[in-house]
């Protein structure tokens, strides 16, 4: 069809109203599964320390009428210990752009310190699942760090044949071995150690690429079909092992591809210095500062009630 001439059209206009959708999409996660469903601690030092101990092996044990006792050897507590590492963002928004009108937001400074509280929570997310050293600092700019649930949890797990596992204590790294793939026997295993060492683990947490696999466990070999609602199950939530510990597998976005952690949520904490917080920077210029901080630690408080499966295939 011919455009008639001389018609003023949109291409031409000057002071059209700009088109915006008043919303803002983000699709990306927020999740923190560990993070907000471990128990809260509180530390009151950079260093928080805790203590842990044990009983002797169960033994046959029998003693003679009139048998004069000896006192027994007594084992001290082991003392461990991990570092509250600081944790932050800090957003800034100039005077100008804080009195413009937005689309998708009010303020400004408020939206961008919403999104950063959220980026702060998936930080320390990683941080405490994270195959991390802890890292003492000091005064002359080197950060504290925390260590994470792989470089403590030693006792219940499956690790490939050439790795290096830590030393328990936090102070040292887990050394990849050659990648195995996730199966239900190593599920069993470590949960079956965990069990006799008196742990109960009930929380699973694992990444996508993980909880995919445990579909294909036996107990699930058939999935369910729902004709009525036309939907197909294949997933495994909730696993049953033979002596009846019950895990709930969490997928978690922050969890190392290669790790699948079992905790058992009575004796771990996430224990805080400085809980998160938003804290108002005092102006130099036209510009608003905020600082969102927090500061703390994962407490594991005995190691030997959890699980770990380490060094697994990612594809």
């Amino acid at each position: 069809m011919a455009v008639v001439n001389n018609s003023f059209d949109s291409y031409e206009a000057v002071g059209n109203h700009v088109d915006i959708a008043d919303v803002i999409y983000n699709v990306a996660p927020t999740e923190t599964p560990f993070l907000s469903s471990m128990p809260k601690g509180k530390a009151t030092n950079r260093v928080h320390q805790w203590q842990n101990d044990t009983l002797a092996a169960a033994a046959a044990n029998h003693a003679a009428e009139g048998t004069t006792f000896a006192a027994e050897a007594q084992v001290p507590t082991a003392l461990l210990n991990n570092v509250c590492s600081i944790s932050s963002k800090s957003p800034q928004v100039t005077g100008s752009q804080e009195a413009m009108k937005h689309y998708g937001r009010g303020s400004e400074m408020k939206y961008k310190t919403k999104q950063a509280m959220k980026e702060l929570k998936r930080d320390v997310e990683i941080n405490m699942l994270a195959n991390l050293a802890k890292v003492t600092g000091d005064g002359t700019g080197t950060a504290r760090k925390q260590a994470g649930l792989q470089n403590y949890v030693v006792t219940n797990t499956s690790i490939a044949g050439d790795a290096t596992a830590s030393a328990g204590t936090g102070a040292d790294l887990h050394t990849d071995g050659t990648a195995r793939a996730f199966t239900e026997a190593m599920l069993e295993t470590v949960l079956a150690s965990a069990w006799t060492q008196g742990g109960n683990p009930t929380k699973g947490f694992l990444n996508a690429f993980q909880k995919r696999k445990t579909a294909a466990f036996s107990g699930n070999s058939t999935p369910q079909h729902d004709k009525k609602d036309k939907k197909v199950y294949n997933s495994v939530d909730i696993y049953i092992d033979p002596l009846g510990c019950e895990v709930r597998l969490i997928p978690s976005r922050q969890t190392p591809a290669d790790v699948v952690y079992l905790v058992d949520p009575n004796h771990v904490k996430v224990s805080m210095l400085r809980d998160f917080r938003v804290l108002d920077i005092p102006r130099q210029g036209d510009y608003m500062s905020k600082l969102i901080l927090c500061e703390g630690t994962l407490q594991v408080g005995e190691e030997k009630a959890h699980a770990g499966i380490y060094d697994l295939t990612t594809s």
